[in-house]
């Protein structure tokens, strides 16, 4: 018998594509098929979650860089 699941076609670079894989290794919960280099079907239901999981690990591993538009290289002009 054929089951069908709704999913989400997500578009990202390697890299995120990585850290997206390494969070559903935990559970296997959200990656339907890993497609290639850049694309993964995700489970519908589960993408606001994988989004939430995703910004976590993140903040966690990519510095935070302040807006540099009012420095002071625009001041000497």
């Amino acid at each position: 018998m054929v089951r069908a699941i709704k999913a989400t076609l997500i578009e990202c670079d390697p890299s995120i594509k990585s850290i997206i894989v390494n969070i559903d290794k935990e559970k296997n919960d959200y990656i339907i098929e890993d497609l290639d280099d850049s694309h993964l079907l995700i489970k519908d239901a589960m993408v606001a979650q994988l989004k939430a999981r995703l910004e976590e690990r993140l903040k966690e591993t990519v510095p935070f860089v302040e807006d540099d538009s009012g420095s002071e290289r625009e001041n000497r002009k």
